[in-house]
């Protein structure tokens, strides 16, 4: 989705609202969504996925709750904020089919970024924070299309789960195809030994998705070495 200030136009062109169903949320109806959620917006580590983001509009108000909470809690301390606004940008997660929106959207949470911490900390970001939080963004918000969980290369859409473990900047990355993440166990029975014995309290099997790809224990800052 995409969003515009009540006084600004609501579609780029007809055509692509014929092509793309592209039309843009007044910024009202998006803030009107969040409150719903209000909580899980203003937590640092809560992910959000927009499936179908343009240009970022909604993951932009996001980040804007989630950088207020990490100010909130870290400011004082620059090595936990720089810690906790990495975070929050990692739990933040997009898909959009047009290739140049995708790239607005990326530029625009970058940007957004920059200028917030800015406000923040009163100083610049570290150049290795930045090549971190570009690295994460280019990870997290894919061109593809989110009905047929394929990107815009014909390969299946695959997520990045990024896990800080402790107050020592410590992350575990494990990748995830978006199809798998969305498999059902009562309508997609994992075989017999796939996923484990493994049984919710009800004693339903419980189903649990395994990893396309798992690295290892790495500090946040050198994530961008381990493609």
């Amino acid at each position: 989705m995409n969003v515009t200030d009540d006084k600004e136009r609501q579609v780029v062109s007809k055509q692509r609202v014929a092509d793309h169903g592209e039309v843009y949320t007044a910024k009202r109806e998006v803030n009107a969504m969040l409150d719903l959620v209000k909580e899980e917006t203003e937590r640092i580590d809560s992910r959000f996925l927009e499936p179908a983001c343009g240009t970022g509009n909604f993951l932009v108000e996001i980040l804007s709750r989630k950088m207020d909470a990490v100010r909130r809690q870290h400011a004082k301390n620059r090595y936990e904020y720089d810690l906790a606004s990495a975070m929050a940008i990692s739990s933040m997660y997009g898909v959009e089919l047009l290739p140049d929106n995708v790239e607005t959207c990326r530029t625009r949470l970058y940007e957004q970024f920059m200028e917030t911490y800015r406000q923040h900390q009163s100083v610049d970001a570290s150049p290795e924070l930045k090549r971190c939080i570009s690295f994460l963004l280019r990870k997290n918000i894919l061109c593809g299309d989110a009905l047929t969980m394929l990107q815009q290369d014909g390969s299946p859409i695959t997520f990045c789960e990024w896990t800080f473990i402790g107050t020592d900047g410590k992350v575990k990355r494990r990748d995830f195809e978006f199809a798998e993440l969305l498999r059902n166990v009562e309508y997609d029975k994992p075989k017999v030994g796939e996923y484990g014995n493994l049984f919710a309290d009800t004693g339903e099997p419980t189903f649990v998705h395994l990893p396309k790809r798992e690295f290892p224990l790495t500090d946040y800052l050198k994530l961008p070495d381990y493609e």
